[in-house]
Parts: structure tokens; C-alpha cells; sequence
């Protein structure tokens, strides 16, 4: 479900005209569940289609799991240098990583670069 909102928050800035700004109010209801389960408020555009509202509200999922894939299977975590180059150089070999199962996942599927 999506509906539009003026949240109410002092450190909002007003219209021009004084009222509150509009947002969407984006709200997940699974249907085995008696009330929504989670809620997002977003700024984007009133002619935002609700399939882009619900992609890109869920898109923090995936964040979230790239970044724990990074630190904890790829290494991320494990600089032990103390130079911005080394660290620059270990960032950099980890993402290329991250690229190189990412694409064997797309190509062949998950279990393809060693994913659970």
C-alpha cells in the first residue's frame, strides 16, 4: 500500500505557502499478517509508479547484504595496514571480488560462486 502524507517533523522546511511538504507513506502488509509489518516514508515524485516505490524501497535489503558479503566473506574487515594506499589497494581488490562472484551468480546461479 502507498499513500501520500505531510509528515510532521519541525526540522521539515515548508512550502513557499507554509504547508508541509507531501511524501509517500509506503507500507507492507503481507496477507497471513493482521496489520502492516513495516513502513517507509519517501520523497519521491507524486507520479512515482508504486512498482518503483516498492523496488526502490526494497532495494536497502540488498545493500545491506552486499556490504555484509564484503566484510565478513570477502575480507573487507581484514585490512591490518596503516596507509591510505594499502587500504585504497585492499578496498579495490575486494570489490573487484565481489564483481567477479556477482557475475558468476547472474551467469550460472547462486550456488554457482559458493553462496548459501
Amino acid at each position: 500500500m502507498a499513500l501520500r502524507i505531510r509528515p510532521a517533523n519541525r526540522d521539515i522546511p515548508l512550502n513557499p505557502d507554509g504547508s508541509l511538504p507531501e511524501a509517500w507513506m509506503i507500507c507492507e502488509w503481507p496477507p497471513h499478517e493482521p496489520e502492516p509489518t513495516d513502513y517507509w516514508i519517501s520523497n519521491l515524485p507524486e507520479d512515482t509508479p508504486l512498482k518503483t516505490l516498492v523496488r526502490l524501497t526494497k532495494i536497502r535489503w540488498c545493500i545491506e547484504h552486499d556490504y555484509r558479503e564484503l566484510k565478513t566473506g570477502l575480507g573487507l574487515a581484514h585490512f591490518g595496514g596503516r596507509t591510505w594506499p594499502g587500504w585504497h589497494c585492499h578496498a579495490t581488490l575486494v570489490t573487484a571480488a565481489h564483481l567477479f562472484i556477482t557475475r558468476l551468480r547472474l551467469k550460472h546461479g547462486p550456488k554457482a560462486a559458493g553462496a548459501a
